[in-house]
């Protein structure tokens, strides 16, 4: 059997964060419904940042780490995000260029709400598997931001967030798909996929969500079993609680997580609350680390919550790690690959707890200008300059130089390496 997989990936959550206990109580939601979210931080996208800094912040250092040879058998680039300013041009030519990748390539995007990112994942997978281009390689770049912001003489929020504000992140996850799958080897042909049409959640216009949250989350738990059921029927043998290893899951919140394991667990194995609770320790919380300090990043989160498992996994033998994405409207898929010791090393390489902390932790007076600033690269927004010394603090932390958006003219958008 052909051998493929994700050989490099990496993610990248901004230079900003928010205390989400701080913005809850700001906020004065009930905080025993807060703490059910099982939230920590959020990566909050400043007006300088948009879901290309994101993608390629997160992808620069894969693509460096390439020989020249290497680095042009990327024939493929394809941005996953619900997140785009432009109904035609895709966010991936910008991508492309920046990154300074061959133009014997293949440029497009996919949108499926938080789905896209494991469509771009599987995509990029037949793509290799089809042998078409031996040896060729796909850079799947999941990126998506949430911009909450204050309308022009107002002192509220655009829309009632209520949770939604403390859930929701910005973030990119980068995956390099290739025949030498360093860091995740993917289990071909081992695919439960589930979809049908509900309204759960949508986004009517470009800078607007809306949708029912009873509905979501029960459309989330319905397409969690039953497309595990359809991956079970393909793949005999498999038990949900001895097979995996690990689960990672699509993460809107930590609370939801929870709720849809005890769920599968009761349904699909004989055990007791006690040992459930155990489960989810070992097996699914080391996925949720970094997610609780991100936020939901929509498309990117279940490929945050795969680097989180095997970033934070115990892997002195291959383990076998299940991965379930969601995304509404509603499109659902169930996987499975392997992780070893090496994949864990090269993602600690790259030092994600470190990224993490080096983030700007913003006041509550900081996050309120941003969400008034933000109105400003709102989508259509067609010539305006960024002011890129807006909370010049945010930069201290930066490691390695760092893209972010300068100007849009005539809707075009150009961008700066900035330490």
């Amino acid at each position: 059997m052909q051998i493929v997989g994700i050989e490099a990936m990496n993610f990248f959550a901004g230079t900003a964060s928010l205390d989400v206990t701080r913005l809850a109580r700001h906020r004065n939601l009930d905080m025993s419904r807060f703490e059910n979210l099982l939230m920590q931080e959020k990566s909050v996208a400043l007006p300088h940042e948009d879901p290309v800094t994101f993608a390629v912040n997160a992808a620069k250092p894969l693509v460096d780490a390439l020989s020249p040879e290497a680095k042009s058998r990327i024939e493929m680039v394809i941005t996953c995000t619900e997140s785009s300013f432009d109904f035609g041009k895709s966010m991936s030519t910008y991508c492309h260029d920046l990154l300074g990748l061959s133009r014997n390539c293949r440029l497009f995007e996919l949108k499926n709400a938080c789905y896209s990112g494991v469509a771009g994942l599987q995509m990029a997978i037949n793509f290799v598997l089809a042998q078409t281009s031996p040896g060729a390689k796909v850079l799947v770049l999941a990126t998506d931001i949430s911009r909450f912001m204050v309308e022009e003489g107002g002192s509220a929020l655009s829309a009632d967030w209520s949770f939604a504000e403390p859930s929701g992140g910005s973030g990119a996850v980068a995956m390099l798909v290739s025949d030498t799958p360093s860091v995740f080897r993917i289990d071909v042909g081992a695919n439960g996929y589930y979809g049908y049409e509900v309204m759960d959640t949508c986004r009517p216009s470009a800078d607007m969500d809306t949708g029912d949250t009873d509905l979501s989350l029960l459309s989330y738990l319905h397409c969690c079993e039953h497309a595990f059921r359809e991956y079970q029927a393909r793949v005999q043998g498999t038990d949900f609680a001895r097979t995996f290893d690990y689960m990672a899951y699509h993460t809107p919140f930590g609370g939801m997580v929870k709720g849809a394991h005890r769920s599968m667990m009761r349904k699909l194995a004989t055990t007791s609350a006690a040992d459930i609770e155990q489960d989810f320790q070992v097996r699914v919380s080391p996925g949720l680390a970094h997610c609780q300090r991100v936020g939901n990043i929509m498309g990117a989160t279940a490929a945050l919550a795969l680097a989180s498992t095997i970033d934070g996994g115990i892997f002195s033998v291959p383990r076998r790690i299940g991965v379930f994405s969601y995304g509404s409207g509603c499109c659902s898929e169930f996987f499975s690959g392997t992780a070893s010791q090496e994949g864990q090393s090269r993602l600690r390489a790259l030092d994600f707890t470190g990224h993490l902390n080096s983030r700007y932790e913003l006041s509550m007076a900081q996050y309120d200008e941003v969400l008034e600033k933000s109105r400003s690269v709102r989508f259509g927004t067609r010539n305006l300059e960024v002011d890129a010394d807006f909370l010049p603090e945010t930069r201290r932390g930066l490691k390695r130089p760092t893209l972010f958006l300068r100007r849009i003219k005539e809707f075009h958008r150009e961008y700066e390496w900035l330490s």
